[in-house]
């Protein structure tokens, strides 16, 4: 199963979105969530084939039940859960017959979600999370694979926060663009759709074997630091994550590399992240800005923080080039001279032939100064050299992660791979500042005999941290 696997997926994936015009990365997370085991919500107007992404999806499982329910304010509870049993009252029990509706069913879709009442909600709450229907005086458990809601918009109250964070995958859905909109009429001359042949669809042995799988996938050190970093970053960007979704978020993706056969999650599974953390689509924008910046480029190795450290370099230079000492003569008497100042005094007295004393001339250093100058730079100029290394084979690592990928989006991956070339050339400019700032401490004037005295450090930020 780990070969053929993803091989079977991208079979599925391709039967899933054909036809569907700019709904790739929709049906991509529509499956990876029910692959996980969690549920989407799509936010949009109607007409842009929510409806159709979950009836599309419920073909890959195999004798996967479907339930779909257009929610009113009107609705109740027998509209999802089933009418009550009359047998069961006569015998003073409170039970639905469930066969047929939601708590018998694999797949569901559920549009205009959140005009349902509370006493609904509350219900689905327990449904979507333990997979389990109170009915009756019994739990009764639900073969629920995942649900696919769908509403206009998201009401800000207690109730629907709480049913809101039960969707782990948010997918703000548009209509067609202007770019695909010729494509969208050309689509609907083929009303045809035909869904997966059963050698490809999933059963409950598929799910549980990719499932072990998935449980068995690490969660490298690297990832792990990059992810709470983006906790902190959400701290101060009005976005809430919980504990609860943080735990789904690491099982989703354990399940994206899982099902594409690797043992480990790579950087690159983080740039799912904006549909998984944040709640709409400006902020879920906020957050696919900061990973495409952040990731593969390490926050100590920035090259905003390597600019101050070379401008560092470089204006210590410039200060030692300015420097002037006091200019003594053999005896230990200023020097005088008129040659120097001859261009700088003119009167009509011969004030200009005078002899004056000279105060200062430039400044020479030791072989020691020097050398420990060089030490320092050459020590920089090796850490640059390693990140730019770095930085190329982070651009290969993402280059050959995009094309065997079957979740990733292709408009994040772009701007993250832009990222990374940009991050490569500002590199090799600071490289080349570094190697001009050596060789001008190598040209500074020197002492004929050196004094053996060594200079402070140039200071600068720290790149330990790096």
């Amino acid at each position: 199963m780990q070969t053929h696997f993803p091989l079977r997926l991208k079979g599925i994936i391709d039967i899933l979105e054909s036809g569907l015009v700019e709904r790739r990365q929709s049906v991509r997370l529509c499956l990876l969530a029910a692959l996980a085991g969690e549920h989407t919500l799509l936010i949009g107007p109607p007409g842009t084939a929510k409806s159709e992404l979950a009836r599309r999806l419920h073909t890959v499982f195999r004798d996967a039940r479907y339930f779909e329910r257009l929610l009113t304010r009107f609705s109740v509870p027998e509209e999802l859960f089933g009418p009550l049993s009359i047998k069961a009252l006569e015998e003073d029990r409170y039970e639905r017959h469930t066969a047929g509706f939601l708590p018998d069913a694999s797949i569901a879709f559920i549009d205009e979600v959140f005009k349902a009442n509370s006493a609904i909600l509350n219900a689905l709450l327990t449904l979507l999370n333990e997979r389990e229907f109170d009915n009756g005086a019994g739990r009764q458990r639900c073969p629920l694979i995942s649900a696919i809601g769908a509403t206009n918009e998201v009401p800000e109250d207690e109730v629907g926060d709480a049913f809101f964070d039960r969707f782990l995958v948010r997918l703000p859905i548009a209509a067609v663009s202007d770019d695909g909109f010729g494509a969208l009429l050309d689509a609907g001359r083929s009303r045809d759709w035909a869904p997966p042949a059963p050698a490809l669809t999933l059963d409950r042995g598929d799910l549980a074997a990719i499932a072990a799988q998935a449980a068995a996938v690490e969660l490298p050190i690297e990832f792990v630091a990059v992810l709470a970093e983006l906790r902190r970053h959400f701290a101060s960007a009005t976005i809430h994550v919980s504990d609860r979704r943080w735990v789904k978020i690491a099982w989703l993706l354990r399940m994206a590399a899982a099902s594409e056969g690797r043992a480990a999650v790579c950087l690159w599974d983080l740039l799912l992240l904006p549909w998984l953390t944040a709640p709409d689509a400006a902020r879920q924008a906020m957050v696919a800005d900061w990973l495409a910046a952040r990731l593969g480029v390490r926050a100590a190795f920035s090259p905003a923080r390597l600019t101050r450290v070379v401008e560092a370099f470089e204006g210590q230079l410039e200060a030692e080039i300015r420097a002037n000492d006091l200019d003594y003569d053999e005896s230990g008497r200023l020097r005088f001279s008129s040659v120097e100042l001859a261009d700088e005094v003119g009167d009509a007295k011969g004030g200009a032939s005078a002899p004056r004393m000279k105060y200062s001339r430039r400044r020479r250093y030791g072989d020691a100064h020097i050398g420990a100058r060089l030490r320092q730079i050459d020590s920089l100029a090796e850490r640059i050299a390693a990140y730019a290394e770095e930085i190329t084979m982070r651009q290969a690592d993402l280059a050959a992660f995009a094309k065997n990928s079957l979740w990733l989006n292709e408009g994040l991956t772009t701007r993250a791979a832009a990222n990374l070339s940009a991050t490569a050339a500002a590199i090799d400019e600071l490289a080349a500042r570094t190697q001009a700032a050596r060789t001008g401490f190598v040209e500074l004037p020197r002492l004929d005999l050196d004094d053996g005295k060594l200079p402070d450090p140039v200071d600068h930020e720290s790149l330990d941290a790096a």
